[in-house]
């Protein structure tokens, strides 16, 4: 009782902070501008995936603004899954693999004490104090091989600590198909822990998928979409490690 009730506490304040635009942190400011993007994005009936649902902070966001969509969440480590199960069930399809560019099994690293941070490689934890690290099993699975093709899909988050640009080619023909809105991290201290950086996203997504990269803020703003240079500058100095995809 008490744990659910310390997690309303910080779920009101998180949301108040997001409706009074105060960005305590860069990853507040990055939630406050999902939101409006969604906000902005969405249709009552648009269909929504999200991976690496952790507790369904932006499950609640899909469910505020599309009511009326199919949605997929997906988070492999066990007892989330389970929570995001037993709160989300059956207004949400969850999951409880690992996506990434094959079916299969894999070993996972969760972070107990920073379990945002969790993720199939080890990556850079020079924001955790003394990680606390446990090492599991999971299953692994393709979004072309779970949702299939007969979905529409609108609207994608990803955020799986490095393992984003695996999970993404696991879903090419759907992404083809659908060319969704997607909003994915990329950035230094995760994704060259999978062998890849930020060459291998921005090709995927521009030239094979068809869509064009976006800060967050310069989405809502109808700026001009990145270039592959200063996609790359992004990436490099850490500036800005959340990204959108769109057409």
């Amino acid at each position: 009782m008490r744990e659910s009730s310390n997690k309303q506490i910080k779920k009101k304040l998180r949301n108040a902070l997001i409706y009074l635009h105060i960005d305590l942190s860069k990853n507040l400011k990055y939630d406050r501008l999902t939101r409006l993007i969604m906000k902005k994005t969405l249709k009552e009936n648009s269909n929504c995936i999200d991976i690496g649902a952790h507790k369904g902070e932006i499950l609640d966001d899909i469910l505020t603004f599309s009511p009326q969509g199919q949605h997929y969440a997906f988070e492999p480590i066990p007892y989330l899954y389970n929570n995001l199960k037993a709160n989300y069930s059956p207004r949400v399809k969850v999951y409880p693999y690992a996506l990434a560019e094959r079916e299969g099994v894999s070993t996972f690293q969760v972070v107990e004490n920073a379990p945002a941070y969790s993720g199939i490689k080890q990556r850079n934890y020079d924001d955790i104090k003394k990680p606390r690290i446990k090492e599991i099993t999971v299953a692994t699975n393709t979004l072309d091989g779970t949702i299939g093709q007969d979905v529409k899909i609108d609207f994608i988050k990803i955020d799986i600590e490095g393992g984003e640009y695996h999970a993404l080619l696991g879903g090419k023909d759907m992404l083809i198909k659908n060319k969704p809105t997607i909003i994915f991290e990329c950035g230094n201290g995760a994704s060259e822990q999978y062998g890849t950086d930020y060459h291998g996203i921005y090709d995927y997504l521009t030239e094979e998928i068809g869509l064009k990269i976006y800060t967050l803020s310069a989405f809502i703003k109808k700026q001009k979409p990145l270039s592959k240079v200063t996609f790359a500058a992004f990436y490099i100095t850490g500036d800005e490690y959340y990204f959108v995809a769109s057409k």
